[in-house]
């Protein structure tokens, strides 16, 4: 009999247009910890020793800004979504009348 192979988000972010709509979708949600697991997920892939010397940031802090429940500082969240290649773009709310 076969195993359940747990599932990781990270073995599927193989393009940026994935990247780029596995955030969105994150980004989206009224949670931000989704968001802050989403970009655990794509600086996962990616690789965080790369990712660390893109941002200018040590691992270890990338691994604490990234872990579950860390609350990182905005700079931190910009350098990575910077590093990552992808870029935050805010459009207006629809409001049903």
């Amino acid at each position: 009999m076969n195993k359940p192979v747990p599932f990781d988000a990270a073995d599927y972010m193989d393009s940026e247009e994935v990247i780029s709509e596995y955030l969105n979708v994150a980004l989206a949600s009224e949670h931000p910890e989704l968001l802050m697991q989403a970009l655990a997920d794509v600086a996962k892939a990616r690789g965080m020793a790369q990712l660390a010397r893109d941002t200018g940031l040590g691992r270890e802090s990338l691994y604490k800004a990234l872990a579950p429940g860390a609350k990182p500082c905005f700079d931190t969240v910009l350098k990575l979504i910077r590093a990552l290649g992808v870029e935050l773009h805010t459009s207006p709310i629809t409001r049903e009348a």
